[in-house]
């Protein structure tokens, strides 16, 4: 289910300073996802994987705190092969290991480019935080943040720097809505209001005959599109 989803931005993407590998060789674009806990990230980044493997040679880094949990699941769910599968532990916020010192994320990702490459997609997986939760311009390229109907239908509204200036939001769970008393009209024109022209996909992973997570791995196909060009 798709409402007011604005405009895709299928033109270019920057190209940052360091698009190429030390040997020359381009680097994989990278894509993180953050949200706040069990707003569905880790749900979204294995159908993410389903949809693109055969079209891309992409590759997962997880995030937890003191576990590799979410890794595990992606693991256990063989979205991809287990070699192109990394997890992090943070032992702290996990903003911090996405925004302040992202040095453990950077290994992670050289290490895969390095073992399993060459490697066209990275997607880095955020442990759940809060609304304030972003990526650092030197770890990832674009940033998608995952809310949930579930969370209330105030989270667009009250906006923070996940929702308002992610690349891409994706209002997830929308099946849930008539469940949670969540107003999916309200979501949508709040989001709109909070991030102008940025887009905004609702998204059910589980609804039959829902679209699932095609509007997302369009978004993602037309980064990595001008991201090879």
């Amino acid at each position: 289910m798709h409402l007011d989803q604005g405009h895709t931005h299928d033109g270019p993407v920057a190209v940052s300073a360091d698009a190429h590998r030390a040997d020359g060789r381009r680097r994989a674009l990278r894509i993180g996802l953050g949200g706040p806990v069990g707003s569905g990230k880790t749900a979204t980044v294995a159908a993410l994987c389903r949809a693109l493997r055969d079209e891309w040679s992409l590759a997962v880094v997880t995030n937890d705190i003191y576990t590799r949990e979410d890794a595990e699941f992606l693991l256990r769910e063989a979205v991809l092969p287990p070699e192109r599968i990394t997890a992090v532990e943070t032992g702290a916020c996990p903003h911090t290991a996405i925004r302040d010192d992202i040095s453990a994320n950077l290994e992670a990702v050289e290490d895969l480019e390095d073992e399993v490459g060459p490697l066209e997609l990275i997607l880095v997986e955020s442990g759940g935080d809060n609304l304030t939760a972003t990526f650092s311009k030197g770890l990832v390229d674009a940033q998608i943040f995952v809310i949930d109907v579930a969370g209330g239908d105030d989270i667009p509204r009250k906006g923070g720097p996940g929702v308002t200036t992610a690349d891409l939001l994706v209002v997830n769970k929308t099946d849930l809505a008539p469940y949670v008393g969540s107003d999916l009209g309200r979501m949508a024109a709040d989001a709109k209001a909070q991030r102008g022209e940025l887009p905004v996909v609702f998204q059910s992973l589980r609804a039959e005959g829902g679209d699932g997570v095609e509007a997302v791995a369009d978004w993602v196909r037309a980064r990595l599109a001008a991201w090879a060009a």
